[in-house]
């Protein structure tokens, strides 16, 4: 039982080690994920279901406490004083509470930082259309459109809308004027946010997550009728992410789709966090895919399967394949062999650069 210990030496611990995650689970001491492996923390003793029930009461507001109880699940957002700001997800499991709570730095990236080219900052000039930001669950997708988002903010005269679920990092207006939404809180979904969002004379759009038809089919219209609009799905790669959106749709909208997507996308950025070679921390590598006429025509035309072949061979245009980015980060001593060999998508290709011409490390499944 940890009943004398509070919300806030936890949150102070997750700081500390520099933890992406706190999560609480009854049976289990408090667990931070540290790099991307687990830590738990012995000394605080095991979780009772008190414990948790306390612990998510002292951050949580009556709202989400009822949606707690009453779908047996809530995600909120918690600031812990100037210290740092958490996304917050209550669920019951075997019919207790419990918790996760990501990290949410004040401080942002820039692009250097995050690794990305210039050729993205390009694309955050583009007056319309529809920026994809894809990856896994705790990829980092968030932090990449909160650095798009400030960009703008800074360098262009805009009024930036924002719909989140819940909203992870607070954005002071610059150059530009800013309006951020909370689903529950200020707008009941993301797909009504979008809509009611075109009334409100935006130059650019933010949609925390494009979670379902509604809210897919929203953003492509606000794309369509002169905005510029971000999102994040929960894919991998450039081709897996445009099927995705094209199999949401019924079977007899899924041309009509296509034809919208092939002319409204500007870029698909994946990206993966992989945990540095010497053991510090986690690093980014992406894939961009910039929609060029060739790929707009593979969208339209169903050959979707030709979009790896075109972003091998379009890096000039300001493309980079996954490979590209771990063989990068390689060079640089920031990844391992095995670790680049295990996400590539050829490791064959990887292996002549190192000068091996047989593959000596299996594929493995990708992990998180």
């Amino acid at each position: 039982m940890v009943e004398n210990v509070g919300i806030e030496q936890l949150l102070d611990a997750t700081i500390a080690y520099d933890a992406s995650d706190l999560h609480l689970v009854v049976g289990e001491p408090p667990t931070l994920r540290v790099h991307g492996g687990l830590k738990r923390l012995t000394d605080y003793g095991t979780l009772e279901e008190s414990d948790t029930k306390r612990l998510v009461e002292s951050i949580a507001r009556p709202r989400s406490m009822n949606e707690l109880g009453e779908v047996q699940g809530a995600d909120f957002g918690y600031t812990y004083g100037n210290k740092a700001r958490f996304r917050v997800a209550a669920f019951i499991q075997k019919g207790t509470i419990a918790l996760n709570m990501r990290l949410i730095p004040y401080r942002l990236l820039n692009f250097e930082q995050l690794g990305l080219k210039k050729s993205v900052i390009d694309l955050l000039y583009q007056p319309r259309g529809l920026i994809l930001v894809t990856g896994p669950t705790g990829s980092g997708k968030t932090t990449t459109l909160a650095t798009m988002i400030d960009f703008i903010n800074t360098n262009r005269d805009c009024h930036i809308i924002t719909i989140e679920d819940p909203i992870e990092y607070y954005h002071t207006p610059k150059k530009s004027i800013i309006s951020q939404r909370e689903v529950g809180n200020d707008v009941p979904s993301f797909a009504v946010g979008v809509i009611k969002a075109m009334r409100q004379d935006p130059d650019v759009i933010l949609v925390g997550e494009m979670r379902d038809l509604s809210t897919i089919s929203a953003a492509v219209t606000a794309a369509e009728t002169g905005h510029l609009v971000f999102s994040t799905l929960h894919t991998t790669g450039s081709a897996r992410t445009v099927d995705r959106i094209v199999d949401v749709f019924p079977f007899d909208q899924q041309e009509q789709i296509r034809t919208q997507l092939s002319g409204n996308l500007i870029a698909v950025i994946s990206q993966l966090l992989l945990p540095k070679a010497d053991g510090k921390g986690r690093v980014a590598v992406y894939e961009v895919m910039i929609a060029t006429a060739a790929i707009q025509h593979m969208i339209r035309d169903k050959k979707t399967h030709s979009i790896f072949s075109a972003i091998q061979t379009g890096q000039q245009l300001g493309m980079q394949s996954l490979d590209h980015s771990l063989w990068e980060r390689y060079q640089q001593n920031l990844l391992s062999r095995d670790t680049i060999l295990r996400m590539a998508a050829k490791p064959e290709e990887l292996l002549e650069k190192m000068g091996e011409r047989t593959p000596t490390a299996a594929r493995a499944p990708a992990s998180k």
